[in-house]
């Protein structure tokens, strides 16, 4: 076992005694796990840099992962399920997404509406990313650190840098997270380079230009951690810093971290906080959907003994790409900058690279060892307009669709952006700083993923077939190219599209002659461009592929999964990264006419609200027998659906 300790820092009852139903109520335990492992196992040598971290008398290797157990207080009330919450950033993600808390609060105790309690499920949230910030509130990995013998590894990074606002200064991580540290902050050689937008040309400015330094107070002061520039960073602009450092965690013993706690609660122990768990599945959303994704590429779902660590993965909005978890000087959270984690293979079984000409699949190693768990995809539009998302299912060449594994579906949520909608629009800031133009996507597809949860434990537990993967198709002509779809909308009034010249594009990428070995050169060199693909649309600009919800069957709006950046965050012609937007109707014929809207109005498509939510409550009734949605949640989009509609009218 590769568990050596468990330090539980505190144990108490969840959401102050709460009870949910017959389930009664749930304990919540924080703590510590530490972890050792043999890095001259076979299972474990795909992890770049292992063979370097520090060893202990028994030749391991060992790593933390802060924890958090919700598991039911009475240990015969759990259905002998446990959800193995990926954390996003530090965040744990799991109770917040499918208990529909209001608002997506982070508090110690979410409760929402109680749906994974009342179901009796554990979820364990697990510290994975080394990087994430030293903060209470979050849970983090702490790492080992490689050495050559000893001495510190020197070696080429690079970080992004996309300001939103003003600034002279910024850090050396991506968004707020630890720095790798300039090795020398004279060292000659870095460069800095800016591009306009996502696909443009670099240019270089000169060394001479800008430091390894701060602005403190009015004054410039050396730093190892920052980067400055006299002129300013302008928002909108991409900065690239490319550098030397000496820092270097063994970032892939974060996968490693979720294949062993996966393993270690299966099982009852004197360890285990628990009696152990039946049946483990893993939730990962965006960043931590590709890192499922880069765990089922490498095979890690075999321990040392040989044992299967999940039953089950819900990558959810992770597109087909991975990231980068797995190699020297890694960001876990960099997910736009082109590297590792925008490498080939993106499908699951074998394709043939159009321009490489190498075959290969996401899961042809997992399969070949007989570890491959059962795997439910669900993506939004967000991750199909960033270039990638098409890419799980359509051949590289854009040729054809894919036969997919019989042990994965694919699931698209159609109409919707990154992050479950929310009502009522709002032009708050994005993960990346920037604001968009237009209120945010409204469409909330957490009942969507609700369903596919209960699928996935049906199709594990009981062999229950799922239902069929719904994703845009060549076949059928569902899937288009983005310039297509944004010459077919309607012309809605006061919407500007963005500049298909300008959007997120994804083409070959090389990093280097030792990027087998998990080490990049950079600036990376990009090549070929690969086809993307995008839902078709109707005569209102919703959607037409994939899993539709009533937002977009019986609409009272169109939603789109992107949206443009406000002229103040700069590049407002190009679109904010994982944010859509709605456009509500005309309410009446009379707003129609003056507003000059193509679309027809509210009023002359339902002749009230009472047959509106008829209509909705048809469409459900039509996904519910589908098992798309869940019976119990009916209420939920009818409630929702009668949200929107008051919004519209007023």
């Amino acid at each position: 076992m590769s568990v050596v300790s468990v330090d539980i820092h505190n144990k108490r009852t969840y959401s102050a005694g709460e009870s949910f139903g017959d389930v009664g109520t749930y304990d919540r335990i924080e703590g510590v796990i530490e972890f050792a492992v043999d890095p001259e196992h076979d299972i474990n040598n795909k992890i770049v840099d292992l063979h370097l971290a520090p060893r202990d008398t028994d030749s391991k290797v060992h790593f933390k992962s802060d924890f958090i157990l919700l598991t039911p207080t009475n240990a015969s009330s759990s259905n002998g399920r446990v959800i193995v919450d990926v954390v996003n950033r530090g965040r744990p993600r799991v109770v917040n997404t499918f208990n529909m808390v209001a608002g997506d609060a982070q508090v110690d105790d979410p409760v929402g509406d109680g749906f994974l309690m009342r179901h009796g499920y554990s979820i364990v949230s697990i510290g994975w990313q080394w990087d994430v910030p030293v903060d209470p509130t979050l849970l983090r990995l702490e790492a080992p650190f490689a050495t050559d013998n000893g001495l510190p590894i020197r070696g080429q990074t690079i970080v992004e840098i996309r300001p939103s606002i003003p600034l002279n200064t910024a850090l050396l991580a991506n968004r707020l997270h630890t720095v790798y540290r300039a090795a020398d902050v004279n060292q000659s050689d870095a460069r800095l380079l800016v591009r306009d937008w996502e696909d443009g040309p670099d240019e270089e400015i000169e060394r001479s230009r800008w430091s390894f330094a701060r602005d403190v107070d009015g004054n410039v002061e050396l730093s190892s951690e920052h980067v400055y520039m006299q002129d300013g960073f302008v928002p909108g602009k991409i900065y690239q810093v490319v550098y030397e450092t000496e820092d270097t965690p063994v970032v892939g013993t974060g996968l490693l971290s979720l294949r062993e706690i996966a393993s270690f609660l299966r099982v009852s122990s004197d360890l285990n906080p628990t009696s152990g768990f039946e049946y483990v599945y893993g939730y990962g959303v965006s960043q931590t959907g590709r890192i499922l994704r880069h765990l089922l590429y490498l095979g890690l779902n075999v321990d040392e003994s040989g044992n299967k660590a999940f039953d089950g993965l819900l990558p959810h909005v992770a597109g087909a790409r991975r990231g980068e978890f797995n190699h020297r000087f890694g960001q876990p959270s960099q997910q736009s900058l082109p590297g590792f984690g925008h490498l080939f293979p993106f499908a699951d079984l074998p394709t043939i690279d159009p321009y490489s000409e190498q075959s290969e699949g996401l899961l042809d190693y997992i399969i070949d060892i007989e570890a491959l768990p059962k795997v439910m995809y669900t993506n939004s539009g967000a991750e199909y307009w960033r270039s990638d998302g098409s890419m799980l299912h359509i051949d590289p060449s854009g040729s054809k669709d894919l036969s997919t594994s019989e042990e994965v579906r694919i699931y698209y949520y159609a109409g919707t952006q990154h992050v479950a909608g929310t009502m009522p629009p709002n032009t708050a800031t994005g993960g990346d700083g920037a604001r968009p133009r237009y209120g945010t996507n409204v469409v909330d597809y957490r009942p969507l993923l609700r369903a596919a949860l209960v699928n996935l434990d049906k199709w594990i537990t009981n062999n229950v077939e799922p239902p069929e993967s719904k994703y845009p198709k060549l076949e059928d002509n569902t899937a288009m190219f983005r310039n297509e779809v944004l010459d077919a909308l309607p012309d809605i009034p006061d919407l500007d599209l963005p500049d298909p010249d300008r959007l997120w594009v994804l083409r070959v990428t090389d990093l280097g002659p030792a990027a087998s070995e998990g080490i990049g050169r950079y600036p990376v060199i990009e090549s070929e461009r690969y086809p993307t693909f995008v839902s078709a649309v109707d005569e209102d600009g919703n959607e037409t592929s994939g899993i539709r919800l009533p937002d977009l069957t019986v609409p009272v709006a169109t939603h789109f999964p992107w949206n443009l950046r406000n002229p103040d965050s700069g590049a407002p012609e190009q679109i904010v990264p994982m944010i859509g937007s709605s456009h509500f109707f005309a309410f009446s014929e009379d707003e129609r006419l003056s507003n000059d809207d193509p679309r027809p109005s509210i009023q002359s498509r339902y002749s009230s609200r009472e047959e509106y939510l008829r209509q909705v409550e048809d469409a459900v009734t039509i996904l519910i027998r589908d098992r798309y949605l869940l019976e119990e949640d009916l209420h939920v989009v009818l409630e929702q659906a009668a949200e929107r509609y008051d919004f519209a009218a007023n």
